[in-house]
């Protein structure tokens, strides 16, 4: 049996979304030993695999392209087609640290974001201000916010409901639950919830039903490309080329940690699966040990050298 003939059989018993499918289908496709014996592969036909890729693509692609061919591999072993792994040991390109590549916007740049989000000129990018408010300062994901309805909103406890996330399927949608299952209760401030509320109110039919889409293009919802062209043409408009949709979920997490909220509070909000998840993206933003310690002595100095701050 080949390593395709071997993939071919087992991926469609893979409990995947069509989206994580799509991206195994990219890795097998990328290897030059899909037509070799499962038994015929050796770690040398891995590495050169890997070499090749990092001739073209990040670190990160590669990660994710290799985790996919392992475990192929490691189905194969556990179906004892084969005795062990030829990826084990296999070195992959260093990537960047976390706090290298992380880019987070500035309180400045969000606000040129929001004042471009809305055209005036483009009618189609009307609404879209409130989609880039809920990945600021709520901490969205791209799918998560797309996938939001009317009932998702209570304005009465300052909350939001994630319970859903859009991806596409083919030419069409599906809703599906949030990564890793981080279904969460949001608070929001204030102000988004005024801005949503006028969102409603300006761009949806009057009292619109609990199951109505937030954001729409036509009958459906607003997802995927839809969401994509309009971002660039808000960061283009805005003057900001380089940052991501996805920056703005650090923005959020970095101004949670910058008021003081501690790690499990962070977690929540973003709906991570662990403290560890979190901690291992944003433990640099934390101020360390040295830092409280500075801060303490100089609380402490304070009220020696000034005696009316101490009350």
């Amino acid at each position: 049996m080949t390593f395709r003939q071997f993939y071919d059989d087992w991926a469609p018993r893979q409990l995947w979304v069509p989206s994580t499918r799509a991206n195994a289908d990219l890795a097998v496709d990328s290897v030059a030993f899909g037509d070799l014996p499962m038994k015929a592969i050796r770690r040398s036909h891995i590495e050169t695999w890997v070499k090749a890729m990092s001739a073209k693509w990040a670190p990160t692609t590669i990660k994710t392209r290799f985790v996919i061919v392992r475990s192929v591999f490691r189905a194969a072993v556990a179906d004892r087609v084969i005795a062990a792994d030829p990826s084990d040991g296999v070195a992959l390109p260093r990537r960047r640290k976390v706090e290298a590549a992380m880019r987070i916007p500035t309180v400045e740049q969000v606000g040129r974001l929001l004042a471009h989000a809305d055209s005036s000129r483009v009618s189609t990018r009307h609404g879209f201000r409130a989609y880039v408010a809920l990945c600021a300062f709520a901490g969205l994901r791209k799918g998560e916010a797309a996938g939001i309805q009317v009932g998702d909103i209570d304005s009465s406890l300052r909350r939001l409901t994630v319970s859903r996330q859009l991806q596409r399927d083919g030419s069409t949608f599906v809703a599906r639950l949030p990564k890793y299952g981080s279904e969460r209760l949001v608070p929001l401030p204030d102000d988004l919830v005024e801005m949503l509320r006028q969102h409603i109110e300006t761009f949806l039919p009057e009292e619109p039903p609990p199951d109505a889409w937030l954001f729409t293009v036509g009958d459906g919802p607003m997802y995927d490309n839809d969401i994509d062209w309009r971002w660039r043409a808000t960061r283009t408009s805005a003057g900001l080329p380089h940052v991501r949709l996805h920056d703005l979920r650090h923005f959020y997490a970095s101004g949670l940690i910058a008021a003081g909220c501690d790690v499990v509070t962070v977690q929540r909000a973003l709906g991570h699966s662990s403290a560890t998840t979190t901690l291992n993206t944003y433990s640099h933003l934390w101020p360390t040990a040295e830092d409280r310690t500075r801060a303490a002595a100089a609380d402490l100095m304070n009220q020696a050298l000034n005696p009316a701050s101490r009350g």
